[in-house]
């Protein structure tokens, strides 16, 4: 398939969202360059911003399945992944597949469930497969885990250990729309906008362009000196006396690759210092954890970010 009619499909996935959802076009971007990169999304906003028709939005623009799950202090891993049912006909267990069998799964305020069950969901995400009883099954092509999590809320949440945090591509916060977009949204719903009808949103890319996609991705060139200019960033993030934790080669690995996808998306064949820039906010800033001193003094992840990317070299 052309790599361009694959782009130009891709981008037009934007405008159809943009039917159900006002405004959040970078976040539909990010969740595109997700599915190129087949990572995954952790999207964190308060509630009522739309994150869910965002995900059901995407997933109808580009004709994919899509399944939702609430996730609660009593749900169990057998629940996402699925488990063996008893057939009393033929005397025989069969595997029940479970809604992570499907192309975008929003796994809806990941952190209220125990630690138990967010580890099945990321071994599936990390493994794309799901194991009962000895017997692996495979998940579709494509598959992105998008999980949410309430960022005001902590009361009786089991939040993401920075190990778990660190296998997430990318962290996308949705924000509050501006004034006149939220009016926007008011005058849809008054004129008879109904969330869970999206019969407007015709399908513009198909799974074929997002695999055309991620093979010309991985066409992009990348100079030496980009590599070692996302290198010392990571490095520069272990030496701030801000953080505890910095980036890790796997993150380092992340911003290589989202990079490679937003320069893409930009019709080129190469990545630039900017490309970089623009991908580490949503790529870096989770795996960053601040000294107990830093939260103290009300020092933000984004703030130390900003200043490690600032004293690195830019490459010529």
């Amino acid at each position: 398939m052309n790599q361009d009619r694959a782009r130009e499909a891709l981008l037009a996935v934007r405008a159809q969202v943009g039917q159900a959802v006002v405004g959040q076009e970078s976040v539909v971007t990010s969740l595109i360059i997700a599915l190129l990169a087949k990572g995954h999304v952790l999207l964190e906003g308060v509630p009522g911003v739309a994150k869910t028709l965002l995900v059901r939005s995407l997933a109808a623009a580009i004709d994919l399945d899509t399944k939702r799950v609430q996730f609660t202090p009593d749900l169990m891993p057998g629940d996402i992944t699925g488990s063996l049912v008893f057939d009393a006909g033929r005397s025989q267990f069969d595997f029940r597949p479970g809604p992570v069998f499907t192309n975008l799964l929003l796994a809806d305020e990941i952190n209220r469930t125990p630690p138990k069950t967010q580890s099945a969901l990321l071994e599936a995400m990390e493994e794309r497969q799901v194991t009962v009883d000895g017997e692996p099954h495979p998940l579709p092509e494509p598959f992105l885990v998008c999980a949410t999590q309430n960022p005001v809320e902590y009361e009786g949440t089991y939040p993401l250990p920075e190990a778990q945090l660190d296998r997430f591509l990318m962290k996308v916060v949705v924000d509050l729309p501006p004034r006149d977009q939220e009016v926007t949204v008011l005058m849809r719903h008054a004129e008879g906008f109904d969330p869970r009808d999206l019969s407007a949103i015709q399908p513009v890319a198909t799974a074929e362009d997002l695999a055309a996609g991620s093979a010309a991705v991985r066409t992009v060139h990348v100079a030496p000196e980009i590599a070692a200019y996302i290198v010392d960033i990571a490095r520069a993030t272990r030496t701030s006396p801000s953080l505890s934790l910095g980036v890790s080669p796997r993150g380092a690995t992340a911003l290589l690759l989202t990079s490679r996808c937003w320069a893409w998306l930009q019709g080129r064949d190469f990545v630039t210092p900017d490309d970089v820039k623009t991908m580490s906010y949503s790529t870096l800033t989770h795996r960053l954890s601040l000294r107990p001193e830093s939260e103290l003094e009300g020092v933000g992840v984004s703030a130390i970010l900003a200043s490690a990317i600032n004293s690195v070299a830019v490459p010529r």
